[in-house]
């Protein structure tokens, strides 16, 4: 059975795609794609990594979505489509996995999942106690229920994304108001539509520093990090917010594993820095703000003025 793993990048996050395929040496016989953004030809070869690019998949979808996106939008639109490329030329079942990810066990438990699944999608486990984590409890609705940072297709899941491939090219942005969340939140239909699709239940796969919560961090009798207390980990996502928790100390457990990450980093790009993660950017700002309009929205229902 012909296995794949494929990411998304642009050229200035070349290094970090190199750094997830190091992370997987000798943890899998799945092979590696990348597909690169800019249509100006492939990068230079690496082994054990197949490059493609936006021209290698033309089809009238393709089409719309380019016409409809540009920069992250356009690049998180190519997620469905990347996968049906994969599965038309002949794997049996492809992985998907944002260039930030890093792998520290072997993803066959995600594999595994799809011999009953022909899409597998990857909860946040955001918090969810009505009494005190009110604000996260809110974020399953306005970011989504799962993360499309991690998702699993096999044989058979075509109809389901070209279904999400087609919600891309209608809308990627995010809009509370309106239910929208980048090419994220279209999934939490997924299941509801497609009754072959899963969950990947196997807490150790995109643990993030939102789901500190509802993923407990433990160590086992060998010092292996175990999540819940029964999954060991495979893969850790390593977006800013990760970082943040981590280096700030709300992840303790999760820093050998950031330092192990940064040096695969710094194999590709000698000049990387954390700062570049954990620097302010303007979506950064209007987070902050949403979440101030949020606090002052429960004082004023608490106070019964809504």
């Amino acid at each position: 059975m012909r296995k794949a793993i494929c990411t998304i990048t642009t050229r200035s996050h070349l290094f970090k795609v190199m750094a997830v395929h190091d992370s997987l040496d000798e943890r899998t016989d799945a092979e590696f794609h990348c597909l690169v953004m800019e249509d100006d030809g492939k990068p230079v070869a690496v082994d054990g990594i197949t490059f493609h690019l936006l021209t290698d998949m033309p089809s009238a979808m393709m089409e719309r979505i380019k016409a409809r996106h540009g920069g992250n939008e356009l690049r998180w639109a190519c997620k469905p489509l990347f996968l049906l490329h994969l599965l038309a030329e002949g794997y049996a079942q492809v992985v998907y996995a944002d260039n930030d990810m890093c792998f520290f066990g072997s993803p066959s438990p995600i594999f595994d999942a799809l011999h009953a699944h022909s899409l597998l999608l990857t909860p946040h486990c955001y918090p969810a106690d009505p009494q005190r984590e009110q604000f996260w409890l809110e974020a399953n609705f306005r970011v989504g229920l799962y993360n499309a940072g991690l998702v699993a297709a096999a044989s058979g899941a075509e109809d389901a994304l070209r279904w999400w491939a087609d919600c891309c090219a209608y809308n990627v942005k995010q809009s509370a108001w309106r239910g929208l969340f980048d090419d994220q939140k279209y999934l939490d239909l997924v299941p509801v539509i497609f009754p072959e699709t899963g969950i990947l239940r196997h807490r150790g796969c995109n643990v993030a520093g939102w789901n500190t919560h509802m993923v407990q961090r433990m160590l086992d009798s060998e010092g292996n990090l175990m999540l819940n207390g029964q999954w060991p980990l495979v893969c850790i996502h390593f977006n800013a917010f990760t970082f943040r928790t981590i280096l700030r100390g709300g992840d303790p457990l999760m820093r050998p594993h950031l330092e192990h990450y940064e040096s695969l980093l710094h194999k590709w790009n000698e000049g990387y820095s954390v700062k570049q993660e954990t620097r302010l950017r303007a979506s950064d700002v209007r987070a902050y703000l949403r979440h101030l309009v949020w606090l002052f929205v429960r004082r004023m229902e608490q106070a019964g003025i809504l």
